[in-house]
């Protein structure tokens, strides 16, 4: 998506994320470990949460999913994306102790849970 090499991203994780959100004019999630969320008005945030477990099939459509529903409930997109992917690495990070990969479906109870005890913030 920026003419560059995997390696030439991840040299420069939070230039690569600028320049994607800059050049789409959209709210970009760039993940991996430390995932970050890119607005175009330069706005950029750094998420340390997750877990090595994650690295399976379907677990970013799950945080496309959950961004999406957010952005459904009206909120900003940035705020949208920074939410989905606290709560998506969070509740990784909470099944990923069990030591086993994870399959997508694993996190959704996780992230109600996390939804629940988090709504007085939300509000």
């Amino acid at each position: 998506m920026l003419g560059m090499s995997t390696a030439e991203v991840q040299a420069d994780r939070p230039a690569a994320a600028r320049a994607l959100s800059k050049k789409y004019t959209a709210v970009v999630v760039l993940k991996g470990a430390g995932s970050l969320i890119a607005s175009p008005d330069g706005r950029l945030a750094l998420c340390h949460q997750g877990h090595p477990a994650m690295a399976t099939a379907g677990l970013g459509d799950v945080l496309a999913g959950l961004v999406g529903a957010l952005l459904a409930q009206g909120m900003d997109a940035y705020d949208a994306a920074c939410l989905g992917v606290w709560l998506h690495a969070n509740a990784g990070a909470q099944e990923g102790k069990s030591g086993r990969g994870l399959a997508a479906s694993d996190l959704i109870p996780a992230i109600r849970q996390l939804l629940e005890e988090q709504a007085p913030c939300l509000k």
